[in-house]
């Protein structure tokens, strides 16, 4: 009996170790180039994320336009391996154009609206309307603003429907791939401008609010395959998770209004 028990135990680990092996045979290495909208969300949901599946993920931040090295578009255009690409929904759109990305691939996550912040403990303007915010940049010293998708917004188009790109100009300063929240934090800025997601995770800030109704632009921020990804189905599979309910919560703690998913028959 006992040689028999012996033996039963030994096939059982026997199997249990296949089993091992085989799932992490199975385990896929998921690339994702991801711009900072999402990337307070994203970095607390993906622990979740490998725990489910066994698979692992590779990240690379950066914004999702413009020509910084670390620039989405100029990752992909130097042949940074990449799988899912997580960043502002036009700019996807412009790279699925471009063929590298699979245009049906395409999932709207979140809506994301622009903010305000000053530094920490420093007062805080009226912004309740656009001629509290107009009020708020003629007085300020100094303004930061992205060089993604909210700042190109403010610097293009809200300073002109304001009547102040003229005054704007010397004062106002484009941030290349840098949180504009840090600028603001050590005192180089006095208003910083980017999306609320983006100033939340920066210490040393307080934020004012959401820019008011009138002047608001929300950015929507998408993810879809990369043409040149080797784990399309398991990118898929992460796409479809960040789109869960489970992944609700956290969207919504980091700033952002989850868009529901399309229900297809």
């Amino acid at each position: 009996m006992r040689s028999i028990s012996g033996h039963f135990r030994a096939l059982l680990l026997g199997i249990a170790g296949a089993l091992l092996l085989a799932g992490s045979a199975d385990a896929a290495e998921v690339r994702v180039m991801i711009s900072g909208g999402l990337t307070a969300a994203y970095n607390a949901l993906v622990p979740e994320f490998e725990r489910q599946t066994g698979n692992k993920v590779l990240t690379a931040y950066g914004p999702s336009m413009g020509t910084t090295v670390n620039a989405i578009p100029v990752r992909l255009e130097r042949g940074e391996p990449a799988d899912v690409l997580i960043m502002v929904g036009y700019a996807l759109g412009d790279l699925a154009k471009q063929g590298k990305v699979i245009a049906d691939s395409r999932v709207d996550l979140v809506k994301s609206p622009i903010g305000i912040a000053v530094k920490a403990g420093a007062p805080k303007p009226d912004i309740a309307s656009a001629d509290a915010v107009k009020r708020a940049l003629l007085a300020a010293k100094s303004v930061a603003y992205s060089d993604s998708a909210s700042g190109v917004y403010v610097s293009t188009e809200m300073f002109e429907k304001l009547g102040i790109a003229d005054a704007m100009k010397d004062k106002a300063k484009k941030i290349p791939a840098t949180p504009v929240g840090e600028i603001v934090a050590r005192g180089d800025a006095e208003l910083g401008f980017q999306q609320i997601a983006e100033l939340r995770p920066v210490s040393g800030i307080d934020i004012v609010g959401q820019l008011p109704p009138d002047l608001q632009k929300i950015t929507v921020f998408s993810a879809g395959i990369a043409t040149v990804s080797k784990e399309p189905d398991a990118g898929r599979a992460l796409i479809k998770f960040l789109a869960s309910p489970a992944a609700h919560d956290a969207l919504v703690k980091s700033g952002l209004e989850p868009i529901p998913a399309k229900v297809t028959n």
